[in-house]
């Protein structure tokens, strides 16, 4: 028996994912840090399970993939949106029709901002120390 599944990979600042969608009821399972953690109580957040689950509803198959996840780097909110860019991706695996849908709400984009280094003789990026006359 071969197993269907579609891949999808999400990043976010230094959160990588790596989604796999496989036919089933629509159960999530998660592997954070190389650890199986429990979903909900991993994302305790609402605001973070609605993030990550909003590729599914807009495209209406939110009981109809299982959810394998594994996920590295980052904090919550880079690893939720990462999460969410990689089962936008699977979708589209899945079926190219989507893409419009998720387009338009602006599913499909990476966004690129991460932290600006430190520089020398700077306190972090930008922040100079203060400044005496005397």
């Amino acid at each position: 028996m071969s197993l269907i599944q579609y891949y999808g990979t999400g990043r976010r600042k230094n959160a990588v994912a790596r989604v796999y969608l496989r036919p089933g009821k629509g159960e999530f399972t998660l592997y954070a840090n190389k650890r199986p953690r429990p979903f909900s109580e991993y994302f305790t957040m609402g605001s973070y399970k609605s993030t990550i689950k909003q590729p599914l509803s807009l495209t209406e198959t939110e009981n109809k993939f299982d959810v394998f996840i594994r996920i590295d780097g980052g904090g919550l909110n880079g690893q939720a949106e990462a999460i969410r860019l990689g089962i936008a991706r699977a979708l589209i695996e899945f079926n190219k029709e989507l893409r419009p849908a998720l387009k338009s709400a602006g599913l499909l984009t990476r966004d690129a901002r991460i932290k600006e280094r430190k520089k020398y003789g700077l306190l972090k990026a930008r922040k100079a120390p203060q400044y005496h006359k005397r």
